[in-house]
């Protein structure tokens, strides 16, 4: 009785696993399905380099693309760097389970569930009027960085802590200092499990819109500078849903540039991690 019982709890897990796996696939490609059958047919090489017109119902999003890649440059170039620096301070520098490490990581998970309209009024308030640096792209992309830190520092602190210990000592026997180390074995066998992390980033910040609406602003023409305003492809979807009638086939065809470009970013990370030799790792961390 008891194999019985044990088979039929088995038989019952494996079902509940597969249903909420096959669920979730549904759902991505029942999402993926109904974008691509209401945008693709809008989409053509003009519409991807032409200037916006007549309120986003023609023309193109030439000047949108442009100004998301600028946002999310400004964005990664100022939070990868900050990110990994902490993250290695957390690791290798500060005791783990001190409590000075275990305040910043309370505060981390903290910011991590702050909604992105708060993230946004505190960008405005600091970058655009303290700082003077007025709606622009400089404005959007540091509250982006803001917005993401929590995120990557997280995810490349357990990056680094899931490299086995025993590698760092079969590299200290050897005689390598404690940073060569740390730049010769512990990142390269961390690398996949960080590049994750940045994909996550680059995902939460492509899809942004609550935060570049006071930052950034929506005006849809080519920027000149970092400090012009600038309209990012998220912030162009829900204007044309939300606020232009009949515009909401072109919302649609550019989510559809938006999905692709996400898709994109993946693929190619995946293909530079495997051009240099770097395979994947399963990672766990611990917790305070």
């Amino acid at each position: 009785m008891i194999g019985v019982r044990h088979h039929r709890r088995e038989v019952c897990v494996t079902v509940a696993v597969w249903t909420a796996a096959m669920s979730v696939i549904g759902l991505l490609i029942w999402i993926l399905t109904d974008i691509a059958v209401r945008g693709l047919a809008e989409i053509d090489f003009g519409f991807l380099i032409s200037d916006m017109q007549n309120a986003g119902r023609e023309g193109g999003i030439g000047p949108i693309i442009l100004s998301t890649g600028l946002i999310l440059l400004v964005c990664l170039v100022v939070s990868i760097p900050l990110s990994f620096g902490t993250a290695i301070a957390l690791t290798e520098r500060i005791g783990q389970e001190t409590g000075f490490a275990c305040n910043v990581r309370r505060s981390l998970d903290v910011l991590a569930g702050v909604p992105s309209i708060v993230f946004g009024l505190f960008g405005n308030a600091f970058f655009a009027i303290t700082l003077g640096l007025g709606y622009s792209i400089l404005s959007g992309g540091l509250t982006l960085a803001c917005m993401v830190l929590p995120i990557l520092i997280r995810t490349s602190e357990q990056a680094l802590r899931a490299v086995p210990a025993e590698y760092q000592y079969a590299a200290a026997a050897l005689g390598m200092k404690r940073t060569t180390i740390l730049f010769r074995v512990v990142l390269p066998v961390a690398m996949p499990a960080l590049a994750a992390g940045v994909v996550l980033s680059i995902g939460r910040a492509l899809a942004e819109t609550a935060a570049l609406l006071f930052t950034s602003g929506y005006v849809a023409r080519s920027p000149e500078s970092l400090l012009d305003s600038g309209r990012s492809l998220s912030v162009h979807i829900y204007d044309l849903a939300m606020n232009v009638p009949g515009g909401g086939a072109r919302a649609y065809a550019t989510a559809c540039v938006l999905v692709a470009l996400l898709l994109m970013i993946n693929l190619a990370t995946a293909f530079l991690l495997r051009m240099t030799g770097v395979r994947h790792r399963s990672t766990t961390g611990g917790t305070c």
